[in-house]
């Protein structure tokens, strides 16, 4: 039996409102993440906890900064609306937000913002005026503003016994140091409520059990190991990566003491076959590098080597009489370095050096990641030489030469050789809908929603 115009469009209407009602953004809901990380405070301006994508993403669900950047390195408004720099660039002001409020009501100040900003950074002089605050710092600073999109940056009021409240798209409701923390939409939220309800995040778990967890249907967002990504993508999982955003690197815990010994860095770096732990190791993930910063923000990664030479390391390795053992240390928790550590202390034997790997502390050497802090090139460099301990570049001209020349700087001390940039990558319950990731893997929960099909 056939249906007359009339029902036939009564059906249509029916499943075409079913369809719509499941792609529309809907209200409410409880998104479940997992990480890796289990910081034991809150507070942004914290320095004791270890910079990563996962904390950065963490710090901007509850706290906002003045300024934010975009994916093509951009300034853009948040809790400052417009801004000036006066000529030579120490004396920066910005003008804030009216009607912004912390999570327990009281108003955001010119006052506020200061004291958050003096505690992050207790070298700049910070001062309120009026409805914006004026930051003069002792040097010529252009890239200011991109230093204040720093996590640490976040405006924040502390309280007593170590509270802390933001401004951001959720707050707090409830708080485990290093275990759990869950929070809820901010009703009054400046830019506008959140589609989702809650957010709760449970930490210190490795990448393996994350992934059991996402696919029991216990969790929607998980992260993914680099070594992991390929794999997981392979069987049918929905997974989202940034551009490669992390450095992994070989860091020396001390300044060279001769040229001898930089002569053995040079070794070191010249045994370690990238290629081949990017495709046995990584599984093709990630790119093999010579450089601190990758070619997508700097343009030039390309130009640092990156090959293995083993017959110039063994040149060079029989030139010098006495050749210590050094130990290289890499985190116990991260199964990907140790596996990573395990292979250049091969390539390492193979141009006549030692290497005793070890999850000690006192290491001679580290295998590390570090995080790139800005889409700012300069300053994501001048953030992995403070974490060096080394003295920070000098920028005037601003181009492309001028970074060229500060990387290669860094580099000719020899704390550090580079060897891969790393995504970092994300899988997603299928119910999460709109899920927003910048190219630096920082993502906006705040604009995602949860599907009705959710396991």
């Amino acid at each position: 039996m056939r249906l007359s115009g009339w029902r036939w469009l009564a059906v249509s209407s029916l499943l075409w409102a079913s369809l719509s009602a499941e792609t529309r953004p809907q209200y409410g809901g409880n998104l479940r993440i997992t990480t890796r990380i289990a910081p034991s405070s809150l507070d942004p301006a914290d320095r004791t906890q270890a910079d990563s994508v996962a904390r950065q993403n963490l710090d901007s669900l509850m706290f906002d900064t003045l300024v934010t950047i975009d994916n093509r390195g951009r300034l853009q408004p948040a809790l400052a609306t417009s801004w000036k720099a006066e000529p030579g660039n120490q004396r920066w002001q910005f003008w804030l937000r009216r009607g912004v409020k912390f999570h327990d009501g009281s108003p955001l100040t010119p006052e506020a913002v200061a004291a958050s900003l003096r505690l992050a950074n207790p070298g700049w002089n910070i001062v309120p005026a009026n409805d914006s605050v004026i930051i003069v710092r002792d040097a010529p600073a252009p890239d200011l503003g991109a230093e204040l999109t720093r996590e640490q940056n976040g405006i924040a009021k502390r309280g007593a016994g170590g509270s802390v409240v933001g401004t951001g798209p959720f707050h707090i409701t409830d708080w485990q140091a290093g275990k759990k923390l869950t929070l809820a939409a901010a009703e009054g939220y400046w830019a506008g409520r959140t589609f989702l309800d809650t957010i709760e995040i449970e930490m210190g778990k490795n990448s393996r059990d994350q992934l059991i967890a996402l696919e029991l249907g216990k969790v929607d967002v998980v992260e993914v190991a680099s070594d992991q990504s390929h794999r997981a993508s392979a069987e049918g999982r929905r997974v989202v990566s940034s551009s490669p955003i992390e450095l992994m690197a070989l860091v020396f815990t001390r300044e060279r003491q001769s040229p001898d010994e930089g002569k053995l860095r040079d070794v070191l770096a010249l045994s370690i076959d990238r290629s081949s732990i990017r495709g046995v190791v990584l599984q093709g993930v990630g790119e093999p590098s010579g450089a601190i910063l990758p070619s997508w923000i700097s343009g030039y990664a390309f130009v640092f080597p990156t090959d293995q030479n083993l017959t110039r390391a063994r040149q060079e390795r029989s030139e010098i009489r006495q050749v210590p053992v050094w130990t290289l240390g890499y985190d116990a928790n991260d199964a990907l370095a140790r596996v990573i550590a395990e292979r250049i202390a091969l390539n390492a034997r193979d141009a006549g050096l030692t290497l005793q790997t070890t999850t000690s502390a006192n290491a001679d050497i580290r295998l590390t990641r570090l995080t790139l802090t800005s889409l700012n090139p300069r300053v994501a460099l001048a953030q992995v030489a403070s974490t060096l301990g080394l003295p920070a570049p000098k920028f005037g001209t601003g181009s492309t030469d001028e970074l060229y020349q500060a990387e290669s700087s860094l580099l000719q001390t020899q704390r550090l050789i580079p060897l891969f940039q790393l995504p970092v990558s994300y899988a997603l319950n299928t119910s999460v809908q709109d899920w927003d990731q910048d190219l630096d893997g920082s993502w906006h929960p705040d604009n995602a929603w949860l599907g009705s099909n959710r396991p």
